[in-house]
Formats: structure tokens, sequence, C-alpha cells
């Protein structure tokens, strides 16, 4: 019944009101009997003790509801830009999303950011105009905004009554009818009646355009359009459907989450418009071959296939039941019990127990296929973006790509007895979070955890002394550096040691060359000799592999740096994995070495929302710190200036925008890039 389910994320900025407008879906759907507000930190889908301190989104909660017979799996994702890889993973995995726009915001930095990410991986969406009831709130104007930002054809399928304080219910364009709400029954009632004289001509005006847009979207509807014929509500819906699924056309709806208007209309037409799993293209993945040689292979989205392929999309721990992993099912079907393979770490493991999701509460269930998402517990190995399936024929999906940590602190347990139990959490927490490292500073000694931002260290620490017990002491924050190299050069390396009275022995030749700026590192062995066996394949690999993360000359983290194998010197009576391990470090350090090896700091794209009086203040703001603007447009009650700063120069920069706009301006911070650092 794949027709029947939708898997859709809700992603918008901070505060438009993404994990608001979820809880009033799992109200009007029965999920929840009693409707949790963020502001008063009861937010079902905020389950994290921080999320309602904060009152913000940290975990993507995954839930399961049902409106009309459709399952619709629902992925709630953070808007801050630290928890970015929090939207990435839940992107990569979804069907379709829900645009939320604030109404008088229009679209804003993190709206940018989450959209472009949904292009990356071709989600369909629909746009939710929220916050009408607020003054200022203009939805005309936040789609023409989301029309000129994104260059996608809008069409408004609802257009609201009033704005602000007048704003009291929606006109269905498709109906022509007026829709309000009762606020008595929170919402859960309302009332369908005739346009009133009131709002009939701009009804009309927008009936018109809605059908005009469809029309020139759909060639079928077209020529009808021309001949004059009149074209139905159903041949509307169905022209809606298939635009929104192939991308061509971004239904827009309109309401007050807040204030339980617009919901059920919205939830209407995500059952109406975005595709079920089988209505996407089929997912792209690898069939692994022997010596790690790949083929592309289209997975179809089929229950009854006989293969089984999923994706761990997030990892999850739990105080009871351990380690969660998050898999959506492309194709075939795992139940419980069952031993499947981990094609991206190369092991079995077992299913213990397969859970349905809703927020924090968990339904057992003896199976999940094709199409669905559910939890596995008792995988000891999965890793976020890890592909599982069969071993006979392994099948690997694309694995997402994360953004590089760029901001460290030091950390240290209070008691020297806690040190193991503090790395036992980090370890955890990485598994948790790609974009959260953890290594020991071989110089200082000290432990360092490196993360996105300020904030996403600060919730991590918070959760490391208040979800583990673990207590802790922190340093200042210091800036990630990374290290490349900046031309080609070659090494070959000869190993030999008389160990334990036997021979190892192993020769390598390696080849560095720079990358282009954010393409990451790359391994790659030319070499193929049936009779080397695999595992002196895995241990030159894996020795490589170690050696990007300890760095060349200054001991940070290698980026855009390629290194390939061209040669290998094979004796089966002296070669060991060992030896080819020590062979290759070695050959690493001394060809990046002539590679003219230099470090780069980490560069972040700055965008500033600041009042027109105050933009000269904030913008100097970023120039005093060696930034660069790229450039400034206007917006409903002030400005907005697209910057790049060096990560070094941003410490304090919050409480200086604050002090010099008299704290009216905003500010948000992605990471950009990598650079040659400059003194």
């Amino acid at each position: 019944m794949l027709d029947k389910m939708r898997n859709i994320g809700i992603m918008a900025h901070i505060d438009a009101g993404k994990t608001t407008t979820t809880e009033r879906i799992l109200f009007y759907s029965g999920k929840i009997h009693k409707i949790g507000e963020i502001d008063d930190g009861a937010a079902t889908m905020d389950f994290m003790q921080q999320e309602q301190e904060r009152g913000i989104t940290i975990a993507s909660a995954a839930i399961t509801t049902e409106w009309k017979g459709y399952q619709i799996n629902i992925i709630d994702t953070p808007g801050h830009v630290d928890f970015t890889a929090e939207v990435e993973r839940s992107l990569r995995v979804l069907d379709g999303a829900v645009a939320v726009i604030c109404a008088v915001g229009w679209v804003q930095p993190q709206t940018e950011t989450v959209w472009k990410q949904a292009d990356k991986f071709k989600v369909p969406r629909i746009c939710f105009v929220n916050k009408m009831d607020r003054i200022g709130a203009d939805f005309f104007g936040a789609i023409n905004d989301v029309h000129a930002k994104f260059g996608c054809e809008t069409v408004a399928l609802e257009i609201p009554c009033g704005a602000g304080s007048d704003f009291d219910g929606v006109i269905d364009l498709l109906n022509m009818k007026e829709i309000h709400w009762d606020a008595e029954t929170e919402g859960e009632k309302f009332t369908v009646s005739d346009i009133s004289d009131t709002y009939k001509d701009l009804a009309n005006e927008w009936h018109e355009k809605l059908i005009d847009t469809v029309a020139s979207n759909d060639d079928e509807l077209g020529e009808l359009y021309l001949e004059g014929t009149e074209i139905t509500k159903e041949q509307l819906v169905s022209a809606i459907r298939k635009a929104t699924i192939s991308r061509t056309l971004v239904p827009c709806f309109c309401g007050s989450s807040r204030h339980n208007q617009g919901i059920q209309p919205l939830m209407d037409a995500i059952i109406s418009y975005l595709p079920s799993p089988d209505e996407i293209p089929p997912a792209e993945g690898l069939h692994v071959k022997k010596h790690d040689e790949t083929e592309e292979i289209a997975v179809k989205c089929d229950p009854n296939a006989k293969i089984p392929v999923g994706l761990v999309f997030k990892i999850q721990y739990d105080q009871n039941a351990g380690i969660l992993c998050f898999v959506r099912m492309y194709a075939g079907k795992i139940t419980t019990g069952t031993q499947i393979y981990n094609v991206s770490k190369k092991k079995r493991e077992r299913v213990n127990r397969i859970l349905r999701v809703n927020a924090n509460h968990m339904e057992q269930t003896d199976s999940v296929s094709a199409g669905d998402i559910a939890v596995f517990v008792g995988l000891k190995l999965a890793q976020t973006g890890d592909s599982l399936g069969s071993e006979g024929m392994p099948i690997l999906l694309e694995r997402v790509k994360f953004p590089e940590p760029v901001i460290s602190i030091a950390i240290e347990p209070e008691t020297m007895s806690d040190r193991q139990k503090l790395l036992d959490t980090l370890a955890i927490l990485s598994r948790e979070d790609p974009t959260f490292t953890y290594r020991d500073d071989e110089e200082t000694g000290q432990l360092v955890i490196s993360g996105m931002g300020e904030l996403h260290l600060d919730v991590l620490v918070t959760r490391i002394r208040d979800d583990f017990k673990v207590q802790c002491r922190v340093g200042a924050p210091q800036v990630t550096y990374r290290e490349s190299v900046t031309s080609s050069a070659d090494y070959t390396e000869t190993y030999s040691r008389v160990i334990a009275g036997k021979e190892n022995a192993a020769g390598i030749t390696l080849h560095a060359e720079p990358l282009e700026t954010g393409s990451g590192n790359s391994y790659l062995c030319t070499v193929r000799d049936a009779a080397i066996p695999e595992e002196i394949y895995d241990a030159i690999k894996q020795s490589i592999t170690n050696s990007f993360a300890s760095g060349i000359k200054f001991g940070y983290p290698c980026t855009d740096t390629a290194i390939t194998v061209t040669a290998i010197k094979y004796d089966e009576l002296t070669a060991t994995p060992f030896a080819f391990e020590a062979a290759a470090a070695e050959a690493f350090d001394k060809v990046c070495n002539l590679a003219s090896p230099e470090m780069l700091e980490p560069v972040m794209a700055v965008d500033i929302e600041s009042p027109a009086e105050f933009v000269g203040d904030a913008m100097s703001q970023i120039t005093q710190r060696g930034g660069i603007i790229n450039s400034m447009e206007e917006k409903m009650g002030g400005n907005v200036v697209h910057a790049q700063a060096p990560m070094a120069k941003m410490f304090g920069f919050s409480t200086n925008l604050r002090s010099v706009t008299q704290g009216r301006a905003s500010f948000g911070m992605t990471f950009s890039h990598f650079q040659k650092k400059t003194n």
C-alpha cells in the first residue's frame, strides 16, 4: 500500500513555526490528545530536556500518524544553522517536504539553506505561510519572495481572509469556499461557507491566476484553457500533483499554527500533492563487487524485492534501549531477529527489535518494508550513512556528506575516575552526530571536542552533564584549522623490519595532489593484482584514512587532498598487513611534505538582518573582523547583509552586534569553505 504512505519533513528558518505546525498535525490526526506548546516547554516533538528549555528543535524527531486512511511519517527538523546535519540527513530520506515560511519575515537566511539542501536531494515541496495573525503579515509578499529567491513557480491554492489581527480564516481557491476555525474546540471544528462579498473579487482574481498558472505548466490543460473549455477541479488537482512531484510548481497555503488555523487543509495537501515512495525516481546505489569495484544501479522502491536495501540516516542513544538506528527502507523487507549485512562496514549485524517511532514513544513491530521508516535496535557497528542489505548483492547507497567541524574546545572530567565514562559518552555522541568529533591532543594531552558552532558545542556539553551525568570542565572555544597540499608529488617508501624472528616487508608508491576547495579528501588505488590479498588493500586504505585525520605538518586534519596508490611491491613470503600499514603511513607523511602543505582556516557565510538605520554599523562590525560584504538586499522592516568572515575573528560578534544595533539586529552563520590562513 505504498500509494497510502507519505514520508515528509517540516523544514524552515528558526522560529518560523515548524514544531508548532507538527504539533497541530498530530492533534488533528488523533495522535495526541492535548496540544503541547513550545513556549510552555510541552511540545511532543521537542522531547529532549534542552529543546524544552531553549524552545528550539535540536534533534529531528520522527513520528508516524494517520490522516484519512494515509500513513504519514513526519520528520521535524531543526531550523538553527548549528544543527544543519540534522536537516541534511533527514532530507536525504524524505519523499516530500513542507516549507514553513514566516508571513512577516518571508524567506529568511536559514530558509535559503534548507531550500538549497532540498534542491540537492530533489525533494518536492509545498509552502505553508505561517503566522498570518501577526502584525505585518503579508501572504502575497511571502510567496512572491519564494518565487524571487528560488526561481520556482508558486501557485496559491488558498488566500487569507484578512491579515494580522484581522486574520480570521482562508479562502479555498479550488472549491471557492471560505473556511473559518472554531477557537473553542482549538481549531478541531471549522465551518465552510460561500465567499463573502468582501473577498469575492480578490478570490475570483486569484482563482483565475491559479488556473492560468496550472494550465501553463500542463500541456493538456493548456489546450483546454486556450479553447475556453471549463477545467474541472479534479483535472486541476491531478495537474498540480504532477507538477509538484516533478518540482515545476510549489503549491502555497496559509494559516496560523499558534491559533489553530489552516492545518487541516495543509494535511489534505500533503496527501493530495506530495509523492508516495514509489512516485519518486529510484534511489541511486552502487553494486559493490570484488576489490571494491562498483557498478551504478537504480534501487526501485519495491516491498517484494528479494534483496533488502536500507539506509541508516540517524543514530540516537536511548538510556533504556541503547543505540537506536533510524532506517529508511528503499527495497525489500527486513523482519525482527534476522541477520543483515552492513555494506559500509562489510560486517553482519542482527536486528533484535524493530520499532515504530512516535517522537519519544516507541511501538514494537514485526517488520519494515520498502518506503517505510523505522528504528532498529541491536546494530552494534552502524553509523549515520551506512547502507544495510544482503551479502550476496551488496548495494551501497550514496553517503550523506556532512560539513567539517569548525570550532573546538578542550574538555576534561572533574575527576580522573570519570575519564573513561567521558570517553564512552563522547563515542556515543559522535555516533549520533556526524558533525561532532573528538580527539586526544598529543602535545597537550587534552581531550578536544569539535562542532559546527558555539551553540552546537554548548548543547553537547550540557547533554554530557545532564543526560550522561558526567561532570566536566571546558576551555575557551578554539578554531579548528585544516591542512592541504598545494602541488603534486610522488614518493616511494620501502619498509623492512624483523619482528619476533620474522621479516616484515612492504613497498608502496604514492602520488599526492590538491583538489578543488570543498572537495574533501580522496583515496584511490590504481593497482589491481589478483596475487595481492584483499587484507593488504584494506590495510593500506585504513592507514591512509587515519593519516588524513592526523595531518601533515601542523597536526590538523587534511582536506582537499587526493592520494593515489600507483605501485605496490609485494612478496608473499615477507608481506604482512602491518608492514603495508606502516609503509603507507610513512609514505603519506613524506609525499605530502613534498607537495608544499599549507594551513587553512574556516571561513563562515554570515547573514545579518538589521533595521535600515543600523545597517552601516552592522557592516562595519564585519569589515573590522577581516570580513567581506558580498551583497545586501532590502526587505520589509529592514535589510539583509550577506558577508563572509574568518571564523577565528567571529568570537564575541553576537554581543558587539547587539550593542551597536540596540539589540535589533540578528545574524546566522554557516560554514562556507576553508582558505589559506591569513595572519
